[in-house]
């Protein structure tokens, strides 16, 4: 039985990151760990990839011969993906003894909360290599500033997890950062815990940009 974290967010939430440091984190504890990177726009990767979905397809090819821009290019490669589940379950089947797994997925939202091929992968692949995964889905911190964007966030994450259908652990990340923004309405815990909502209605009445959406009974 091989374990392993599917690792998915929207853009700039540090998903490459979090791969990076939570692969270093395991090698120091003693375990074997590989890290699987599946996005085809990821050029710059700052760990040793096990497998790299770029020896398959390539996001700025893609662009390029199909017209597609960054969003259509990405799903046509997740569909890319899908359609040769066997090429990475063959990069996989060497690394089932002994090592955990870390797959660093593409930023674009929509992918797991709405298209069926990226979940249709990590199905397909915990079926025919008895995996099991959790799926730990990072959001910015610096949207916890902003109430309106957080509640937006835990819509995201509410959407993704039932669409996934796995394991979810919600991470705040950048959280070192969070001060950079301003101060929160409320304590961290607020945020973490997902207190009552109905405490950031005052603060989402004053946000001039929701104005337009309002009206008096």
């Amino acid at each position: 039985m091989v374990f392993g974290q599917v690792v998915i967010g929207p853009p700039g939430s540090g998903k490459t990151t979090y791969c990076n440091g939570m692969s270093q984190f395991l090698s120091l504890i003693g375990r074997k760990v590989a890290v699987i990177n599946l996005d085809p726009a990821n050029d710059a990767l700052p760990y040793e990839c096990a497998v790299n979905i770029e020896d398959l397809i390539k996001l700025s090819d893609v662009m390029m011969e199909h017209s597609l821009g960054p969003n259509g290019g990405l799903v046509y490669c997740m569909d890319y993906l899908e359609k040769n589940i066997d090429w990475l379950q063959s990069k996989l089947e060497p690394l089932l003894k002994d090592h955990y797994f870390l797959f660093d997925f593409p930023g674009q939202v929509e992918l797991f909360f709405l298209h069926s091929s990226a979940k249709s992968v990590i199905m397909r692949l915990i079926k025919k290599l008895d995996l099991r995964l959790t799926a730990v889905h990072l959001v910015d911190a610096h949207l916890c500033s902003d109430p309106g964007k957080y509640v937006s966030a835990l819509l995201l994450s509410l959407s993704t997890m039932l669409h996934m259908e796995l394991p979810h652990i919600n991470v705040l990340s950048k959280i070192d950062l969070i001060e950079n923004y301003g101060k929160l309405a409320f304590n961290l815990d607020f945020y973490t815990d997902v207190q009552d909502l109905s405490y950031l209605q005052y603060h989402l009445d004053q946000d001039p940009r929701s104005a337009k959406y309002r009206f008096d009974l």
